[in-house]
């Protein structure tokens, strides 16, 4: 195993800190750890607390390198929320070379004039997502390089964020020993696992509910056509439950995990629990049905917030239907139910890679996926991400060279992301 074949994904969930470790060989990637831990400074997708933050996400690293023996200090970091902005972008350059072959300083230069637009200043650029190269008139390019010609465009999306809050998560990040080697939108991110490559085309909603909120994306035409989050999840059936059968926040997640049902027509009488009344050390006596008359009450909530969310993206109809992840889709009935509602073909997305096969993964994975595959596009370097054997004693984490430092001798612009704002907080 080398150290510049393995990619690691850090996905900063309201309720779980979620770390992947990837191997990827000959483009086809191995899932070989996994770290997860609960977690405690989050709130509805934002930081409300840094110390609990990087406590939570040291232990999920700390949980998957005891699961490889390796020790992880540059990490692809998910990034989400109502703060994130797509902007279409355009660039044109002329082919340098003097047999006019089109190699990877051409495609860096159009990357870079594609990011020369104005953004007001409490936001930054984090990625571009090439849509199309067009070489010479010819267009719907997916790689240029090799090519001969004399003009080379590139048309795509530029996606911006807060400042702010990117600030924070770098703050986390860098407070936690590691270091970012990239940044990913986790929309796109999940798209890439969740979504065929006919779904992405037709049309197709990806709906992940997650923890503190609920992020629905439209793919159309194989891209991210819009994106928006709902601040609705699986904590508000928490609250529900806990309001509702007079029991703590806690017992109520492990009374939705074990017995809950989202569907009320297929839920079952003959299941029943006992719970404490709060307060009390009262017993009560609850079955299935009566969880689901709650759970399905929110949960149609939910539903019917995303169903108003699409409308007001402009889609009408989507051909591709509709595609549910994240870890509150794992519970019994919320397929059907969403089936009853939407009135359109659904399905549940789980990652199809031994020991991340829940719901709950699929944005760690994606991330991973798209991470590999954007960079190879954009000539990005994400390696290394871990030490072996030893190697992190002879090389610390902060002698390993910083995201965008390639970027430095290719076009000023890279500079300007992220990694300037890392090291103008941190150095």
């Amino acid at each position: 195993m080398n150290n510049s074949e393995i990619l690691v994904s850090l996905d900063i969930g309201t309720n779980t800190i979620k770390v992947i470790i990837g191997e990827v060989q000959q483009d086809s990637l191995n899932i070989i750890g996994v770290g997860t831990a609960a977690s405690n400074g989050m709130k509805k997708g934002a930081i409300i607390d840094i110390d609990q933050t990087v406590h939570s996400i040291r232990n999920a690293v700390e949980q998957a390198e005891r699961m490889v023996g390796m020790e992880i200090h540059r990490v692809v970091v998910g990034i989400n929320g109502s703060h994130i902005q797509l902007q279409p972008c355009h660039g044109v350059v002329a082919v340098q070379s003097e047999n006019r072959e089109i190699n990877d300083e051409d495609v860096t230069r159009v990357i870079d004039g594609a990011q020369v637009i104005s953004i007001p200043p409490e936001r930054e650029i984090i990625d571009v997502i090439p849509k199309q190269f067009i070489v010479d008139g010819l267009d719907e390019i997916t790689d240029p390089r090799g090519m001969i010609g004399v003009r080379l465009e590139m048309e795509g999306t530029i996606i911006t964020c807060s400042k702010t809050i990117l600030h924070n998560i770098l703050k986390c990040v860098e407070r936690a020993n590691l270091e970012v080697s990239d940044i990913c939108l986790q929309p796109l991110a999940a798209g890439t696992v969740a979504l065929s490559k006919d779904e992405m085309n037709m049309g197709s909603a990806l709906i992940d509910i997650g923890g503190g909120c609920t992020t629905v994306s439209v793919f159309e035409n194989d891209h991210l056509a819009a994106t928006s989050v709902i601040n609705l999840g699986g904590d508000n059936i928490t609250k529900d439950l806990s309001v509702g059968l007079r029991i703590s926040t806690e017992e109520a997640e492990q009374i939705k995990l074990n017995y809950g049902y989202a569907f009320y027509n297929d839920a079952s009488e003959d299941e029943t629990f006992e719970v404490t009344t709060i307060g009390s050390n009262q017993k009560q006596v609850f079955n299935q049905l009566q969880l689901a008359d709650m759970i399905e009450a929110r949960l149609e909530e939910i539903y019917t917030y995303i169903d108003r969310e699409i409308r007001k993206m402009g889609f009408q109809e989507l051909p591709g239907g509709f595609v549910l992840t994240g870890g509150t889709t794992a519970m019994p009935g919320s397929l059907e139910l969403a089936q009853d509602l939407f009135y359109s073909h659904v399905r549940v997305a789980v990652p199809d890679y031994i020991g991340v096969r829940e719901a709950q993964f699929t944005s760690g994975v994606g991330i991973l996926q798209f991470a590999y595959r954007n960079a190879k596009i954009q000539g990005k370097e994400l390696y290394p991400a871990v030490a072996i054997d030893g190697e992190a004693e002879q090389q610390p984490v902060k002698q390993s060279r910083p995201a965008g430092e390639k970027k430095k001798k290719q076009g000023k612009k890279k500079e300007s992301g992220f990694a300037n704002l890392f090291k103008y907080f941190f150095d």
